[in-house]
């Protein structure tokens, strides 16, 4: 895969497992993959999980990336264990020892993505702390030592447990630089605030065209780190790959259980792969509206049935939910078909 230079924003995550559990680490990059990550990292302490990196490595479904740390032993190994890309961290590794390490990986054309978070990066004594400036001046200066040993292939990364000081750090080495970017807030907590930062952050970066890659770090099972990640791209409109639900927060008039009736939807369209956009509403003042501006839409109606909408006509009434999803969806599917043959 392919990032940087206009190719399509990846969505990563790491493994949980201990780094010695071949089968479970094996079981999680191929959950983490099912779920839509395009690039998988793992963790790879020392030279004995870098032998058991190099057994989950063979038969990955996805490019695997060794993150390691301390000694550029360890990313040497790490290098010789077939990694796709190898982390480390300017922070905690002395640039110099690394010399080794980046001239080979230069010569073996392997990616090293240069990470520096908040938590390691080094603070000059008796100046005033500047975190998000002192993250991007530690990344560049690592960047650049790394070209001058003849590796190019480099991305760059600064996370910080706060919104403010990730988007700064980015900002400014993106303002600095060309480099390719994984974006992504360290140490973001549990799921719920974590998320919120994340959206924050990478949402604002994006924005201003700013990511190549990102990760949402979450306490917690990575396959929601994915599927947060996957939700944000689509919302931006940088990710065309299947349905994009639309559905109403309900209020007071809304005469259908909308909840049950999206979460049918979502499974009913589960396997199209198509770009279309999928309005599901409950109110009857901005729902038949909403529902004619997508692509196929269902508006709740005051006596509790549903209008079924394609390509902004109304179709007909239909009164039972169920019988409601199956209409929907098969519209939907009339529709991607219809699409893909006018390519």
């Amino acid at each position: 895969m392919v990032i940087g230079g206009g190719a399509p924003i990846s969505v990563q995550s790491m493994t949980k497992t201990a780094p010695e559990d071949v089968r479970g680490t094996r079981s999680q990059v191929r959950r983490l993959a099912r779920a839509g990550a395009q690039l998988v990292r793992l963790t790879v302490p020392g030279l004995d999980a870098a032998k058991a990196f190099a057994r989950v490595r063979r038969g990955s479904p996805v490019p695997l990336v060794a993150d390691t740390h301390f000694d550029p032993r360890v990313a040497m190994a790490a290098l010789d264990a077939g990694a796709d890309k190898v982390r480390v961290n300017p922070g905690n590794t002395r640039s110099t020892a690394l010399r080794e390490f980046a001239r080979e990986s230069g010569k073996r054309r392997v990616p090293v993505r240069i990470g520096v978070n908040s938590g390691s990066v080094y603070h000059r004594k008796g100046r005033s702390r500047n975190l998000a400036r002192d993250m991007a001046s530690t990344a560049l200066a690592a960047a650049r030592r790394f070209e001058d040993w003849g590796q190019r292939r480099v991305v760059l990364s600064m996370k910080a447990p706060t919104v403010l000081d990730t988007v700064l750090a980015c900002r400014i080495v993106a303002e600095k630089s060309d480099y390719p970017l994984h974006l992504g807030v360290t140490a973001a907590g549990p799921q719920d605030l974590a998320a919120a930062k994340s959206f924050a952050a990478l949402g604002a970066l994006l924005v201003d065209g700013i990511g190549d890659t990102l990760r949402f770090s979450f306490t917690g099972d990575p396959v929601e780190e994915v599927r947060a990640g996957l939700a944000l791209l689509t919302a931006m409109g940088l990710r065309s790959e299947g349905p994009e639900i639309l559905s109403c927060p309900t209020c007071g008039r809304c005469r259908v259980d909308l909840p049950g009736l999206v979460a049918a939807v979502r499974r009913a369209l589960s396997a199209v792969e198509d770009p279309l956009t999928v309005a599901v509403m409950g109110c009857v003042v901005n729902g038949p509206g909403e529902a004619r501006d997508a692509d196929v839409g269902l508006a709740g109606a005051a006596d509790g049935s549903l209008v079924l909408f394609a390509g902004g006509r109304r179709l007909r009434r239909i009164g039972k939910p169920t019988a409601a999803v199956r209409a929907l969806a098969a519209e939907v599917r009339r529709m991607a078909r219809g699409r893909r043959r006018r390519k």
